[in-house]
C-alpha cells in the first residue's frame, strides 16, 4: 500500500481500533488496583478483554508504521521516533496481557487457573501498572512527538495538534501523581488527549495530510526555484 490517501485513510481507521479496544477492554477487566476492594472480573470476560487489548497492542504499532511513510520527508527523526515509542507502548500492553492471563486460565483448558488468591492479586497488580506505564505514560510522549511534527510542519490544522500536546501534558502529569501516590484517577483529564485521537482520525480519513505545496512557506519555495 503506497498510495498516500490510503495510507491516511488506514491510519485512521487503526487510530479509531485503539480507541474502541482499549475503552472496551477496561470493564471487562473488572476492578482495578486503583480500588483495593475491587475483584478481577470472570475467565471470559478477562480473556475477551486481554484478546481486544491485543488487537489494541497491534493497532498501536500499525497507527505508526502506517504513519511513517508519509512523515520521515517531513521529519526523519521524529518518524523514527514516533515508531519507536508507539512499539515501546504496544511491549509495554503485551507484558500487561500476559501477566492477566495466569490470573484466570491456563492454554488449551476451559478450567481456572487454580492459583492462590494472593498470587492473582499480585498478577493483576502488574496489569494495573503496565496500564499505568504503557498509555498512561509513554503514551502521551509519542503523541507530542507525532503532534510537534504535525504542528511545525503544518500537516494538519493547527488545534488538532495543540489539542494533542495539551491533552498529552495533562495526561502525564495525572499519571505521574497517580504513580506517587498523591491524586486518584481523573478520567476528564484524558478527553482533551481522546479529542486530539479521535480528530486526527477523522483528518487522516477524510482529508489526509496536506502536502508538501500546501505547507510549505513562501520563502522556502523562493529559495528551491
Amino acid at each position: 500500500m503506497t498510495n498516500p490517501r490510503a495510507l491516511a485513510r488506514f491510519a485512521g481507521l487503526l487510530y479509531l481500533v485503539t480507541w474502541v479496544t482499549s475503552v472496551a477492554a477496561v470493564p471487562l477487566y473488572g476492578g482495578s488496583a486503583f480500588d483495593p476492594t475491587a475483584a478481577l472480573a470472570g475467565r471470559t470476560s478477562v480473556l475477551v478483554a486481554a484478546l481486544l487489548e491485543v488487537v489494541l497492542a497491534v493497532a498501536v504499532v500499525g497507527t505508526s508504521l502506517t504513519l511513517y511513510p508519509l512523515l520521515r520527508s517531513h521529519g526523519h527523526g521524529s518518524a523514527v521516533g514516533y515508531v519507536a515509542l508507539r512499539t515501546l507502548e504496544a511491549s509495554v500492553i503485551l507484558v500487561g496481557v500476559v501477566a492477566i492471563l495466569p490470573a484466570v486460565a491456563r492454554p488449551a483448558s476451559s478450567a481456572g487457573s487454580g492459583l492462590d488468591p494472593a498470587v492473582t492479586a499480585g498478577l493483576h497488580l502488574v496489569h494495573d501498572w503496565t496500564f499505568l506505564v504503557g498509555p498512561g505514560l509513554i503514551n502521551p510522549v509519542n503523541a507530542v512527538v507525532l503532534a510537534a511534527l504535525l504542528l511545525r510542519r503544518r500537516l494538519v490544522p493547527r488545534f488538532i495538534p495543540v489539542l494533542g500536546i495539551v491533552g498529552a501534558t495533562l495526561v502525564a502529569l495525572m499519571n505521574v501523581t497517580v504513580m506517587f501516590g498523591l491524586a486518584t484517577p481523573q478520567p476528564l483529564l484524558a478527553v482533551p488527549l481522546f479529542a486530539w485521537e479521535v480528530c486526527l482520525a477523522a483528518q487522516l480519513v477524510l482529508r489526509g495530510l496536506r502536502s508538501p505545496a500546501q505547507t510549505t512557506p513562501a520563502r522556502e519555495l523562493m529559495e528551491v526555484r
